[in-house]
């Protein structure tokens, strides 16, 4: 008897199919569009080829711009990777408190990202916030607004303090996905502490930890709001990223060749070093696993 096959369901992703057709695919196609176009107004286009794309990796602030982005996101990822796993490690695994940690770890990740940015904008002031204040007071010239280092070093803080809950709660995951007959095996073997973290725990968190590392590549390396609000990529050009360049050369300028160029060679990067985190990670996972 021949089975018969329902395509019916597919109406049912439909209206999925055209919201994402509308909020992504479109948009895409029309930077496409202005990245090998040139326009004088009047919606007159003529045909440029690759011509912005040359002049974007020519230009040197693009390429300043990237270098700082590529240090921004690996501080970012070596400070908030062992230090979302080293509270993970010390959460309760039991009783009322789990709830209570776990709340508490959730609430920054609440926050949206231009509130996160006037938090730390007014925290950080010498005149009326609270960090700068008791900076001065104790006799440390902070002033993220002139000083490049403080700028950079407030930009970190935040970004740390908004984003490493989310590393703590998917290494905790991983962590409570472990049977407890490993643990039994390793306190009868009167494991280390340091070898139940090498040999069990880390090996068990590695596919939360590859998710986690992708989330948080992506999401500091397209980072705009937060640095925007706090430091508008001040002081002078210092933590002028991508994303602000992007932006500042899309609606600053009004250079919509170059700065779609730019976006599709941002998109382009961004795709690139995620598929090389992805594949490396998941190969450490297979060859930790045989």
């Amino acid at each position: 008897m021949e089975k018969t096959v329902n395509q019916k369901a597919w109406f049912l992703v439909l209206p999925v199919l055209v919201l994402v057709a509308f909020s992504a695919v479109i948009p895409l196609m029309t930077v496409v569009n202005y990245s090998v176009q040139d326009s004088f107004g009047q919606n007159q286009f003529f045909w440029a080829g690759l011509d912005w794309f040359r002049q974007v990796l020519e230009d040197e602030r693009m390429w300043d711009a990237l270098r700082r982005q590529v240090i921004f996101s690996g501080v970012i990822l070596a400070i908030e990777v062992p230090l979302g796993v080293l509270i993970a490690l010390n959460m309760p695994k039991r009783g009322v408190m789990v709830s209570v940690c776990l709340v508490l770890m959730s609430l920054p990740l609440l926050i949206p990202w231009n509130v996160v940015g006037t938090i730390w904008q007014i925290f950080g002031r010498v005149d009326i916030g609270l960090l700068g204040r008791t900076l001065s007071a104790l006799g440390v010239d902070y002033n993220y607004t002139q000083n490049t280092i403080d700028a950079w070093a407030t930009l970190i803080v935040m970004d740390v303090w908004h984003w490493t809950s989310l590393v703590a709660l998917l290494a905790y995951a991983g962590l409570k996905s472990i049977p407890d007959a490993y643990y039994q095996a390793a306190r009868i073997d009167q494991a280390s502490r340091w070898a139940v973290f090498r040999y069990i725990e880390l090996p068990k968190m590695t596919g939360v930890l590859t998710i986690a590392i992708l989330l948080r590549f992506m999401d500091s390396f397209k980072i705009y709001t937060e640095p925007f609000v706090v430091t508008g990529g001040g002081p002078g050009n210092a933590t002028t990223l991508l994303s602000i360049d992007l932006v500042k050369m899309a609606l600053g300028q009004f250079d919509l060749g170059p700065a779609a160029a730019f976006s599709i060679i941002y998109f382009l990067v961004i795709l690139a070093v995620s598929w090389v985190f992805y594949t490396v990670m998941t190969n450490l996972d297979k060859q930790g696993g045989k």
